[in-house]
């Protein structure tokens, strides 16, 4: 089978038109028929092989959405015609410890959708069947891709640390995952708080699910908000004062890291000692979290805020992407 695809030859590179041989499906796999995928701000990081682990030529998309167009012989939670989606995983090793806990992102051995394999901007892409989600009657497709990668980012901290709908949230950066966070945390039931630097996103934060806003460029606003929040989410991938946030949490508060921070933290100890503070951070959620996403999404009328682009546009939409632009996720349709 012929895979019509767009890759990179090299660092940096343009995507062009790229075919490639798919072999036989083996027993476990899934082949998905590509309708939209989302673009996430890790493609842009591989394509510039910022973790030093892309493989050229190489081909971005892990924020699937499509159709099954085939399956191995021992899939059977999937059927031909099914409407699925695929993440950051394409695969498990299904018997390690954490993966036989549930925790299956935590698997050492987990293959990465678009980490030495092709990934989801193609006609075609194929995973083990264990990482492939079918998508609920009422989740839009077209919109569901970032739910697989920047969606499960904000959700699982809410699954991990067994959040009340009782506890004040903040949410730090209001793009990508910032506007899902607030969604997810009006629908979980709390108190929700928006710290963005642009004025034009305050309204739109509001709309979002959040109760308030605070300007994260002004010192003396998050001052004002000391000792309020349970749960910080923080979604900035640049440096920002930690120690005026920590002084933003109750007792027994968490400040928690979604964005890839790359500078080392400068935290002061001694209020997370006499405040039992918490630092954390977590990657994507498992199948089994992905899945209860989505249905929280289905029951709650959660969508990615989207911009789409034809497919063979990608070089103009991953510009867009960054050149900061996106609000907030863009969306490649297959043309």
């Amino acid at each position: 089978m012929i895979v019509n695809a767009y890759a990179a030859s090299e660092k940096n590179g343009p995507l062009k038109p790229f075919q490639y041989e798919l072999g036989p499906i083996g027993p476990q796999d899934v082949d998905i028929s590509v309708e939209h995928c989302g673009i996430c701000h890790s493609d842009l990081s591989m394509l510039q092989n910022e973790w030093e682990m892309t493989a050229y030529p190489f081909v971005p998309g892990h924020e699937v959405t499509g159709t099954v167009a085939a399956v191995g012989a021992q899939v059977t939670h999937v059927a031909v015609g099914d409407r699925v989606g695929l993440g950051w995983h394409a695969g498990y090793c299904m018997t390690c410890q954490e993966c036989l806990d549930g925790h299956h992102n935590m698997c050492a051995t987990a293959a990465g959708t678009i980490v030495g394999r092709h990934g989801g901007f193609a006609d075609t892409v194929r995973a083990r069947g264990a990482s492939v989600i079918r998508l609920p009657e009422g989740i839009d497709s077209s919109k569901a891709g970032p739910l697989f990668c920047g969606g499960i980012t904000v959700f699982n901290p809410f699954v991990q640390y067994e959040i009340p709908p009782t506890a004040r949230v903040g949410v730090m950066g209001i793009g990508g995952l910032g506007h899902l966070a607030l969604q997810f945390a009006h629908a979980w039931g709390c108190r929700v708080t928006a710290f963005t630097s642009s004025g034009s996103k305050q309204a739109e934060a509001l709309k979002l699910g959040a109760h308030d806003t605070i300007n994260s460029r002004d010192p003396a606003a998050i001052a004002t908000a000391r000792g309020q929040f349970d749960l910080l989410l923080c979604t900035v991938n640049v440096r920002l004062d930690w120690n005026a946030y920590l002084a933003t949490l109750k007792p027994r508060g968490r400040l928690h890291f979604l964005g890839v921070q790359t500078e080392p933290l400068d935290l002061n100890m001694i209020p997370m000692l006499f405040g039992q503070l918490s630092v954390s951070s977590s990657p994507v959620g498992s199948p089994g979290t992905i899945a209860r996403m989505l249905t929280f999404c289905d029951t709650h009328g959660i969508n990615a805020v989207t911009e789409h682009f034809p497919m063979s546009r990608v070089n103009e939409a991953l510009a867009h992407l960054h050149e900061g632009k996106a609000r907030y996720r863009i969306v490649l349709d297959r043309d």
